[in-house]
């Protein structure tokens, strides 16, 4: 509780309020990219922000670059849950749930 996590594309703040591609998850900090294009070529970099502490850190950044040979592997269509086997919340409050399609 109280952290927050946003990415940073080529040292620019990933906007993602309006990206239909792009999604971070606010449970594990995880960036999702439904679909790769040229233009997401870069480097990225996870800052994790801590309310309580009132701190912000930066993680090394990763290289995010296309495979020249344009193979993308075979992946089975599936669908990603992780959710806590339980999950607790007081009544009128709102609770988000993460799924993720994956696949071909």
């Amino acid at each position: 509780p109280g952290l927050s996590y946003t990415w940073i594309f080529n040292n620019d703040t990933l906007d993602l309020q309006e990206d239909s591609r792009r999604f971070v998850s606010q449970a594990t900090g995880n960036l999702y990219l439904a679909k790769v294009e040229p233009w997401d070529v870069g480097n990225y970099t996870c800052a994790v922000s801590s309310a309580g502490a009132g701190r912000r850190v930066r993680g090394p950044p990763t290289a995010l670059t296309l495979r020249g040979d344009g193979v993308m592997g075979e992946y089975e269509p599936k669908i990603e849950v992780r959710f806590p086997e339980t999950t607790y919340a007081a009544q009128g409050s709102s609770v988000r749930l993460e799924c993720f399609a994956l696949g071909k």
